[in-house]
C-alpha cells in the first residue's frame, strides 16, 4: 500500500512539472542542430528564482518535456590590455621619395641601439643635390631600456605634426632584427579628417599580429611621407583572468535601529561582492554589515554584524576616488542589515555582484527551447556535467555553441497559483499553532483535573 502511495505522488509530480507551473518563462534560440550548448545564465533567472541553489530551474522543450541540463562555474577569460612604448624615430632622406630603402648605412652604441642612419648616397647624384632631399621612409628604434628581449607589439599608433589635423596616406611596415633582413609586417590607411568645429575623425593605428619586434621600417605606397610628431608601440599585457560580473541595486528600507538600514536580495542571488552606491558629495562612512538574529532564551531581536568597513565618495583634484566593493560570505542570508556608526545623511542603494553560471544542456527534443524559473519547494533537476556532456574535455565545453536568451514572460496564472499557495501554507501554518495551543490547553485541563480529583480524594480521606 506505501510503494502505491509513493509511486502516485511520483507520478503526481511528474505530471505537474511543466512550463505553465513556472512564474517565469525565458525564449531560448540555438543555430543550427548542435546536440549540446551552453549558455551564460540569464540575469532574469536570478531576479526570479525562489531557491538559492536555482532549485527551480527548467529547460523544456515546444512539447513541455524537460531536457537534461548543467550548471558550471563560469571559465574566466584573461583580460588584454595595452601598453605604450616609446619608439625613436630616424628619418630617411633621398632625392626621390620613392626610393628603395635598401643598403641602410646604420651607426649603433655597443648595446644595439640606433646612432644613426641614412640611404646610401645615389649614383649620379651632384654633391649638391643632398640639399635636396626629401624624406623617403623611417627608421623605428622600439629597443626599451632595461629590457633585453625586443618588445611584443601588435599595433603602432600615429601622433600628426604640430599645426597639421589632416593626412592621408598609406604606410608600409617591415621588421628586422639586425637592421639587414627586413619582413613585410602590414599595411594601413592612416587618415585624419577635421570638420569646421575641430573635431577629428582619425585611423592612427596600424595594426598587425603580434609579434616580438627590434627594429621597423616605414615606407609609403600612396600620400605624402610625413614626419610624424610621435609613434608609440602598443605593446599588449595579459591581464588576470576574470569571470563575467553582473550586479543589482538593492533600495534601503529603514532598520530597527535609527543607524540601520535594510536591504533584501533575491532568494536566487549568491553576492559575492557588494559596494555602497553614493553618486554624489563627500562622504566617509564606516559601518557594519550583518542581520538581525532572534534570541530564542528571550525573543529579542539583535543585530549580528558580520564585515566591517568603510564607504565613502571623495572629491579632490577634479577626481573622483570610490571604495572598493567588499566580498561578503554566501552564508550571510537574505535579508542584510548596514549599520553606521551613526544615522547616515543619505540612504543609499547597496550594490551585489556576482557570477553568472553557465548553463549547458542537450539540445534533444523539439525546438524551440524555453528556460523556466520560479516555483517554491521544487526539486533540484541540475546533473553532473558528466551526464549531459559526456566524455567532453574542457577545451570542449568552452567551445560549445551558445544559444542566445529572449526577455522573460511572467505567467500570470503561475504567479496567482504561487501567490495561493502562499496564503495557503499560511493558513495552514496559522491553523497547526492554533491546533497545538488547543493541545496544550486541553492537555492541560486534564492534568489540572486529575490534581483536583487526587486533592480532593486525598481530603476525604483524611
Amino acid at each position: 500500500m506505501n510503494a502505491l502511495l509513493l509511486a502516485a505522488a511520483a507520478a503526481t509530480t511528474a505530471v505537474s512539472d511543466l512550463p505553465q507551473d513556472y512564474t517565469h518563462l525565458i525564449p531560448l534560440s540555438v543555430n543550427g542542430k548542435p546536440s549540446v550548448v551552453q549558455l551564460q545564465m540569464p540575469r532574469e533567472v536570478y531576479l526570479n528564482a525562489r531557491s538559492a541553489s536555482l532549485n527551480d530551474l527548467r529547460v523544456f522543450d515546444a512539447h513541455g518535456t524537460p531536457q537534461p541540463f548543467a550548471l558550471r562555474e563560469p571559465d574566466a577569460a584573461p583580460s588584454t590590455t595595452h601598453r605604450a612604448l616609446p619608439v625613436r624615430i630616424f628619418s630617411l632622406m633621398a632625392e626621390r621619395a620613392d626610393l628603395p630603402l635598401a643598403g641602410l648605412e646604420v651607426s649603433t652604441a655597443t648595446d644595439g641601439r640606433v646612432l644613426s642612419v641614412r640611404l646610401p648616397a645615389q649614383q649620379g647624384m651632384a654633391p649638391a643635390g643632398r640639399a635636396q632631399e626629401r624624406l623617403a621612409g623611417l627608421v623605428l628604434d622600439l629597443r626599451q631600456e632595461g629590457m633585453k628581449e625586443p618588445p611584443t607589439v601588435d599595433a603602432l599608433h600615429f601622433t600628426l605634426p604640430p599645426g597639421r589635423n589632416t593626412y592621408n596616406g598609406q604606410v608600409w611596415l617591415e621588421a628586422s632584427d639586425d637592421l639587414k633582413r627586413w619582413d613585410a609586417v602590414g599595411v594601413a590607411e592612416l587618415s585624419w579628417l577635421a570638420n569646421a568645429s575641430a573635431e577629428t575623425l582619425a585611423n592612427d593605428r596600424l595594426e598587425f599580429p603580434a609579434r616580438p619586434m627590434r627594429y621597423a621600417r616605414l615606407s609609403w605606397r600612396s600620400g605624402e611621407p610625413l614626419p610624424f610628431a610621435s609613434i608609440s608601440a602598443q605593446s599588449p599585457v595579459q591581464g588576470p583572468a576574470a569571470a563575467p560580473i553582473d550586479s543589482l541595486l538593492l533600495q534601503p528600507q529603514p532598520g530597527r535601529d535609527p543607524r540601520d538600514l535594510q536591504y533584501r536580495k533575491p532568494p536566487g542571488i549568491t553576492a559575492r561582492r557588494v559596494g555602497l552606491q553614493v553618486d554624489s558629495g563627500n562622504m566617509v562612512l564606516p559601518a557594519m554589515l550583518g542581520n538581525y538574529v532572534k534570541v530564542h532564551r528571550t525573543g529579542q531581536i539583535r543585530f549580528e554584524p558580520v564585515v566591517r568597513t568603510t564607504f565613502y565618495r571623495l572629491e579632490q583634484d577634479g577626481r573622483s576616488r570610490l571604495s572598493d566593493d567588499i566580498a561578503v560570505p554566501s552564508w550571510i542570508g537574505e535579508s542584510w542589515v548596514l549599520r553606521f556608526d551613526q544615522p547616515p545623511p543619505v540612504k543609499p542603494a547597496l550594490r551585489v555582484s556576482w557570477v553568472p553560471a553557465t548553463l549547458v544542456f542537450v539540445a534533444g527534443g523539439t525546438p524551440p527551447y524555453k528556460l523556466a524559473v520560479g516555483r517554491d519547494q521544487a526539486a533540484p533537476a541540475a546533473r553532473d556535467i558528466n551526464e549531459v556532456a559526456p566524455g567532453f574535455t574542457q577545451a570542449e565545453l568552452r567551445a560549445l555553441d551558445r544559444a542566445g536568451a529572449g526577455p522573460a514572460q511572467q505567467q500570470l496564472e503561475a504567479l496567482a497559483s504561487a501567490a495561493k499557495r502562499a496564503s495557503a501554507d499560511n493558513s495552514a501554518a496559522q491553523n497547526r499553532l492554533m491546533i497545538l495551543w488547543g493541545v496544550l490547553v486541553l492537555g492541560v485541563a486534564i492534568v489540572a483535573g486529575m490534581v483536583w480529583r487526587l486533592l480532593r480524594q486525598a481530603g476525604s480521606s483524611t
